[in-house]
């Protein structure tokens, strides 16, 4: 069976896109086979960086470990049952496609509320939740107090999670690992992130999710998706000697996978 990492957040614009190709591409380099879905249909963010990264070898003629990415199969609604769900049999077909062949499948969800992204959440092994610094983005997580500090109760998302956590149980899987990343966070130490540093710690042990680190907030990341490349890619294509925030870049990307602490997974780049 295939380890399914499923990398979801109600909200755009929290990095998932990012973490989920350097994920991909971090397991394809040390040689575990990975397969790849976007489940955003609109915007196909995770898509396009594929896309990108197969045009960019077609046109240097590299040849870059890569994830095996898929579009979702069509499915003809005459085939379905009362009832059923024409979005649950694609994403079914999709895995039941890349499960024989993958050790891992990463599946990419949309920033919003999709029925593709809860069946998705019931599938994961590993989830995994980037997260802006800002207390905008933790109220996704939760609500808390004016101060930001006491903890109301679990919100949106932690509720669909919660959900997925059931139907697995139900099924007799194990339970999501959750790990929720801090993401896209500014190099100085300011009273509000050490506010949402608390305020995370205290909600991991109340919902039951664990943090992580992410990526820090870095230019290199803008300029890598339009030729579909990631942080392991630069030398391959020329780049010999990396400046001081690329080498940081890459430590960030080493602690993110050693942090999903995923089976069979030894870091060694």
């Amino acid at each position: 069976m295939a380890h399914i990492i499923v990398v979801g957040n109600e909200k755009g614009g929290a990095g998932k896109s990012t973490v989920s190709m350097h994920i991909a591409t971090a397991l394809a380099r040390m040689g575990h086979k990975v397969g790849a879905l976007d489940l955003d249909l609109r915007q196909k963010t995770f898509g396009r960086y594929a896309e990108n990264r197969q045009t960019f070898m077609a046109g240097s003629h590299l040849s870059l470990p890569s994830a095996d990415y898929h579009d979702l199969p069509e499915v003809d609604p005459a085939s379905l049952k009362p009832g059923e769900n024409i979005y649950d049999h694609r994403l079914s077909l999709a895995v039941a496609t890349l499960e024989p062949d993958c050790d891992f499948i990463l599946i990419d969800c949309p920033g919003s509320h999709t029925r593709l992204s809860q069946v998705a959440h019931s599938l994961a092994d590993t989830l995994v939740t980037p997260l802006n610094d800002s207390f905008v983005d933790f109220d996704l997580l939760a609500h808390t107090d004016a101060q930001g500090e006491k903890i109301l109760g679990p919100s949106v998302y932690s509720e669909m999670v919660w959900n997925a956590r059931q139907l697995r149980a139900q099924a007799g899987l194990k339970p999501i690992d959750w790990i929720v990343l801090r993401n896209r966070m500014g190099a100085q130490q300011m009273v509000n992130k050490e506010k949402m540093g608390k305020a995370l710690d205290n909600l991991a042990k109340r919902i039951g999710f664990r943090v992580g680190p992410g990526f820090n907030e870095r230019v290199i990341f803008r300029e890598l998706f339009p030729r579909g490349l990631t942080l392991l890619d630069l030398k391959d294509i020329g780049i010999k000697q990396l400046n001081i925030s690329n080498v940081a870049a890459r430590q960030e990307l080493r602690d993110l996978v050693k942090a999903l602490d995923l089976p069979g997974v030894e870091v060694d780049f």
